[in-house]
């Protein structure tokens, strides 16, 4: 999938023109182990790049999902208020968190690609 970025804080990004799907990558909810809650934001609103942006509740914690980029949220994916658990089967696709448009595209500088996450993720062990 080398249309999708990662962030050390374990988002991934996917950017289709100027709006970018956001969501927690696969090696993030293994170490969640088993979502229970998602708390999304509100469509329409604003966030900057590092700011909390969602929080998911797991069996184990929760944890902060930070906004990746700036922008404001257009879209959340509310099939995870009723399916929390699809974050767990599909991470990386059905369990995706929010969509942004992009308030600066310059910010997408400084992602990693998939062989950098993956590198990354070695590195932690």
């Amino acid at each position: 999938m080398s249309d999708v970025n990662y962030t050390s804080d374990h988002e991934w990004i996917r950017l289709e023109g100027d709006v970018a799907t956001i969501g927690i990558s696969n090696y993030a909810q293994e170490q969640l182990g088993d979502v229970v809650y998602v708390d999304l934001p509100d469509v329409g609103k604003s966030v900057s790049k590092g700011a909390e942006a969602a929080v998911v509740e797991s069996v184990k914690a929760a944890s902060e999902v930070y906004a990746p980029l700036s922008g404001e949220i257009v879209e959340v994916n509310s099939a995870l208020g009723d399916a929390p658990g699809q974050i767990n089967e599909d991470a990386e696709g059905n369990g995706w968190f929010m969509k942004i448009k992009l308030s600066d595209p310059g910010e997408l500088e400084g992602l990693m690609d998939g062989d950098d996450y993956a590198t990354f993720v070695a590195s932690l062990s």
